[in-house]
This record gives C-alpha cells, sequence and structure tokens, in this order.
C-alpha cells in the first residue's frame, strides 16, 4: 500500500507549497462539473466498510445519489493526491491525517463524519509478552500521521521506552513506516517484531499464526475514531442536498454494518460480487464478529484489560465527538512525528475540533431516520477514557 516514495511524496502533498497545483486542479474540476456524480476513493481496509456498504447495498441509489463504482487505491499518498486534485470527491483518511491535510496543506476539505470505532491493534512476534520485552525491537506504523502512532506512542513512553528511528538500543522502540500489506510478511520473517495497524492484517496475522494480539488500541482509548469520511468545502457549500444525501447513505451503511456483521464481511471480501477488499472472507468475519471464545481468551491473557468496556473489536458509529478531535491534536502535539510539522504549534484544540469537522449533516442523518438508539447513542457529547 505504501512505500517509502509514497511516504516522501505524501509529506509533500501535506505542504501548501507542494498541494496548491493540486487544489487548483480541484477548483477547475468543479467549475467545469458542478454537478459530478460521487466518486469515491479508499483503501482496501475495513476502515472503508461504510463507504462500501453504501456502494454494495444500494443506499446511495436509495438517497438519490449518482454514483460510480469506488476506485481501490493502494496508498495514502496516491488515495490523497487523488482527493486534493479533485479526481474523487469522497474518501477516508486517517483521523491525524485530516488534521495535518487542512492545517498543513490548508486544504479547503473538512471532515464530515467517523467511518468506526476501534479497529487496530498491536499484534506481536509470539515470543513477545509484554511493552517491555519490545525494547531493542523494530515496531511496523501505517503512518506517522496515524492513530497508530498516537496510540502505541503513548502505551511505550507509560512503560519507560524511549521512541527512535534508526537503531533501537536497550531502553529505546524504534517505529518505522511500512505498507500494512507488507506488515504480516515482515513479522513472519522476523524483520519486525510487531506492528500496529488497522484491520484486517492483525487478524490476518493471528490466522497465519506468526502474531500474536498484545494490546488492543480501543483498549486504551475507549470507542476513539480511525478513519474519518473528507470532503471538499466547495461541495459542502455549493451543493448542500448533495452531500447530506450522500451522508444519509453512509450513516444508513454504518447502521447496516453494525447490526449485520456477517454479511458486510461477505460484501467487503474477495469472495464477494464487488471484490472491494483481497481479503478472505473469514478473515474478516474473525473482526467484525469473533468468536466469543476467542474475546474470553482476549480477556484471559491481556489483550483486553478494560473488559468493563464491552467494546467490539470494531465498531460503528458516525458521529464526530468534539472531545475527541481535542484530545486528538493535544496527543498529536506530544507525539513524535518524523518530517515537518511546526505547523502544529498554532493549532489549538479547542478552535481546530470545530474547524476541521462540519457536524451538521450527520445529525441531522441520525435524527431525522431515527438512528441514535441504533448507535447507542444518548447524547451528542461525550468524555474521553485514554487509559493504559
Amino acid at each position: 500500500m505504501q512505500t517509502r516514495r509514497d511516504f516522501l511524496k505524501l509529506s509533500a502533498l501535506f505542504t501548501a507549497t507542494a498541494a496548491m497545483p493540486l487544489l487548483q486542479a480541484c477548483q477547475q474540476r468543479a467549475a467545469a462539473q458542478a454537478n459530478a456524480p460521487l466518486t469515491i476513493g479508499y483503501l482496501p481496509i475495513l476502515d472503508a466498510a461504510p463507504l462500501l456498504v453504501a456502494h454494495g447495498k444500494g443506499l446511495f441509489r436509495k438517497n438519490n445519489i449518482e454514483t460510480v463504482k469506488p476506485i481501490l487505491f493502494r496508498s495514502w499518498a496516491s488515495l490523497v493526491e487523488a482527493f486534493l486534485s479533485g479526481q474523487v470527491n469522497v474518501i477516508h483518511v486517517l483521523s491525524p491525517m485530516s488534521v495535518w491535510m487542512r492545517y498543513g496543506s490548508r486544504a479547503p476539505v473538512r471532515a464530515l463524519m467517523w467511518n468506526h470505532t476501534c479497529g487496530s491493534a498491536l499484534t506481536v512476534r509470539p515470543d513477545i509478552n509484554q511493552i517491555a520485552d519490545l525494547q531493542g525491537q523494530t515496531i511496523a506504523i501505517p503512518f506517522w500521521y496515524s492513530i497508530h502512532n498516537v496510540v502505541v506512542q503513548q502505551l511505550l513512553r507509560q512503560a519507560g521506552l524511549k521512541i527512535v528511528e534508526k537503531n533501537p538500543k536497550a531502553g529505546e522502540v524504534r517505529l518505522t513506516v511500512m505498507p500494512p500489506s507488507d506488515m504480516v510478511a515482515a513479522l513472519a520473517a522476523k524483520q519486525i517484531a510487531g506492528f500496529i495497524v488497522a484491520e484486517p492484517f492483525n487478524a490476518l496475522a493471528e490466522a497465519k499464526g506468526v502474531g500474536k494480539i498484545l494490546r488492543f488500541s480501543g483498549d486504551i482509548w475507549r470507542e476513539h475514531a480511525c478513519c474519518l469520511t473528507m470532503m471538499h468545502d466547495n461541495d459542502i457549500n455549493t451543493r448542500p442536498d448533495w452531500v447530506q444525501g450522500v451522508i444519509d447513505a453512509l450513516v444508513q451503511a454504518a447502521e447496516f454494518a453494525k447490526h449485520h456483521r456477517v454479511e458486510t464481511a461477505e460484501l467487503l471480501a474477495k469472495q464477494g460480487i464487488n471484490k472491494y477488499t483481497p481479503h478472505d472472507v473469514a478473515v474478516l468475519r474473525n473482526v467484525l464478529q469473533p468468536e466469543p471464545v476467542q474475546w474470553a481468551k482476549y480477556e484471559r491473557n491481556g489483550a483486553i484489560r478494560h473488559a468493563d468496556w464491552q467494546q467490539k473489536r470494531i465498531d460503528f458509529q458516525p458521529f464526530p465527538f468534539q472531545s475527541y478531535s481535542e484530545l486528538l491534536i493535544k496527543l498529536l502535539k506530544e507525539t513524535h512525528l518524523a518530517g515537518v510539522n511546526t505547523f502544529l504549534q498554532d493549532v489549538q484544540p479547542e478552535i481546530a475540533s470545530k474547524e476541521l469537522f462540519d457536524t451538521r449533516f450527520v445529525e441531522k442523518a441520525l435524527q431525522q431516520h431515527d438512528l441514535m438508539k441504533q448507535f447507542g447513542l444518548s447524547s451528542l457529547q461525550r468524555s474521553e477514557q485514554f487509559e493504559i
């Protein structure tokens, strides 16, 4: 999904200078195609589930939204480039990446809803039994601006371990960006001691017998978001009815995925009619609806330490809580991030959380379709729980 060249390219895209030609191209496309059909860009991970379910179940058509088949991208760099230039008008993106996109590249884009909650884990070699065993080792992350990087650094620091980018010594852990599709093989070859990434790669490592779950990210940050749905300001401002229809369909898709987990696995798998992802249905099912006996095992071995939180391995809830965004930006400021990140110094959590998200559409979708209870929501405010 992502090579070092992709990482460098993406880093360049998230600067105002490099993004400008793409944003100009986007403006030209918008002027020429004011009513362009919905064009989704996605990576083949479960983070994209609502986007793909909405297409596969005909929910866009049901909400009078003309669309083309979602376009699969192999790297974050190619996905973001296509979005900034207007080749696609809706994408899912890592939540910290959205902060970088809006404030680093100054792109006129906003997040409209969460795609899912939880859905990531720290997977390690079978001989690793505790965080302390990772000192002197290398852990792979999918990108510096990811919830995975934020969570794992908090976890490592709490254990007294220092973050480095090369040649880890005792008391240190090296973090390296690696394509998620390469992580399982790298773990099997013992090139890395572990990785933290979105599903289904953690489940795939388990299925192949080359890794085990040390901690679930959602067991550290309760019901955290991972990927967000992003749109251009131009679409939001000039055709709000269209945006509302898109979000209505996505919220309905999230509700479907939450309550029809086996069917969602079958829809997204390589065995499905649309072949949205290259993943086997059994692996996706193990993420979406793990067996109770397996879940009990996670509680016994410490992969789950907050059983009272009663979380799912992956879950779906679309409303973007402001408290999450504020804490995310605060934690980003504490996180080691490779490359130029001085823009974060001027990003104020309370202000950015409101600028980055436009919650009008998802709130209306929840209320007009009476879906609050379906997602277990009694309020649109909450307090964050981050406990290692």
